[in-house]
């Protein structure tokens, strides 16, 4: 019996592809583990309405973790457009597959390192070293939104608050609502683990980035959570901004900062720019990480328009194989991986068209598995 379990899913366009380059890297690293396919994404969305089905989440309860493409999400409109004619009328809903993974296994922490490699081309400035931990479950992402608005939930919201008078006369069915919900608990796990990741790594701060001057409830409790945890690690410096200042301060002073936390929607933004800080999308990994389940994904989504050509970077999804190794406990491998993903890209004799070369995903991840033999 294989030591590790782990569930496949390629998903939609070039997750299929770049699912087959972290194969390829993987088998060269010999690492053992038995590897479990399953469905998700847009495909299964058009025939069977559901781009998660339940097989597919009961596989991956028999799995030690999972190993993810990339997935296809559009508008409303667009999903409802493309479902199988034979389940129109009958209330599905397009829900984000990845999303719902994070919810249903409970993977409160997102993990964006965001490392500029040497004589990546593409790096904003080198030495750049950022890790984003997002809070990955609540806020505006939790999917609580209302359209047209409820009578009642008007009502109620009118006579609670009175800044809701403001949509006095306003038909319900010109009004959308998102909720933003944050609990104590999921800012306090978010923050200890950035303090944690800190004090492991030894990095001197954390950021705490937010917007509580405006957002007083929701931010604000992310900022005295933040500050309450801060207390129990007395080498570690916290730092306090609002979102849109950050954006500015990371164009400017990269180097200044080093672990950043968030909740859901501002350390997406947040993590993008990082990403692009160090070579964009191609370059930028993330783990989904739970008490018990983990799931490893890059960010760069399913680029259809690129499907089938092999011509995208696979870097982010070794990047994330790289911190599936470190969950899996295979510090070894991990750290080979690392460090021949580093020499490929500082050798500069294999690189994608992202990179200013005509290699293919395939090669660049065969120039990463050379190196591991």
């Amino acid at each position: 019996m294989a030591k590790h379990r782990i569930a496949v899913l390629p998903g939609d366009g070039v997750g299929n592809e770049v699912m087959e380059a972290a194969r390829m890297v993987l088998d060269k690293l010999q690492l053992d583990a038995e590897y479990v396919y399953g469905d998700i994404g847009w495909e299964f969305w058009c025939k069977e309405g559901d781009p998660l089905p339940q097989r597919t989440l009961d596989m991956l309860r028999n799995t030690d973790c999972c190993l993810f493409g990339a997935i296809t999400s559009k508008p409303k409109e667009e999903a409802d457009k493309e479902l199988d004619s034979s389940l129109k009328g009958l209330g599905r809903v397009y829900f984000s597959p990845i999303v719902r993974l994070r919810q249903e296994f409970d993977l409160r922490t997102n993990l964006r390192p965001c490392r500029a490699y040497k004589g990546n081309p593409l790096n904003y400035k080198d030495d750049i070293d950022l890790v984003v931990f997002r809070e990955n479950t609540e806020g505006l992402y939790a999917g609580i939104e209302f359209h047209p608005v409820p009578g009642e939930l008007m009502d109620t919201l009118k006579r609670l608050h009175p800044k809701t008078k403001k949509f006095d006369g306003t038909d319900v069915g010109d009004i959308a609502l998102s909720c933003r919900f944050f609990t104590r608990q999921a800012c306090r796990n978010i923050v200890r683990d950035a303090f944690e990741y800190a004090k492991k790594f030894e990095y001197p701060t954390v950021t705490v980035v937010e917007k509580p001057n405006v957002i007083r409830e929701t931010s604000g409790l992310m900022v005295r959570e933040a500050r309450k945890i801060a207390q129990e690690y007395p080498g570690i410096d916290l730092w306090e901004t609002n979102i849109d200042a950050m954006c500015m301060w990371l164009i400017k002073n990269p180097h200044d900062y080093g672990v950043l936390v968030s909740s859901n929607m501002f350390g997406d933004i947040l993590s993008d720019l990082c990403a692009q800080l160090v070579g964009g999308l191609g370059f930028a990994c993330s783990g989904n990480i739970g008490d018990d389940y983990a799931v490893f994904e890059p960010t760069h989504g399913s680029a259809p328009k690129y499907t089938g050509q092999y011509k995208v970077n696979p870097i982010a999804m070794l990047l994330s194989v790289k911190l599936m190794l470190d969950w899996l406990e295979e510090a070894e491998s991990a750290e080979r991986l690392e460090k021949a993903i580093a020499a490929v890209i500082g050798a500069g004799r294999v690189r994608t068209y992202d990179m200013g070369g005509a290699h293919t995903t395939l090669q660049m991840a065969g120039a990463v598995g050379d190196l591991l033999e």
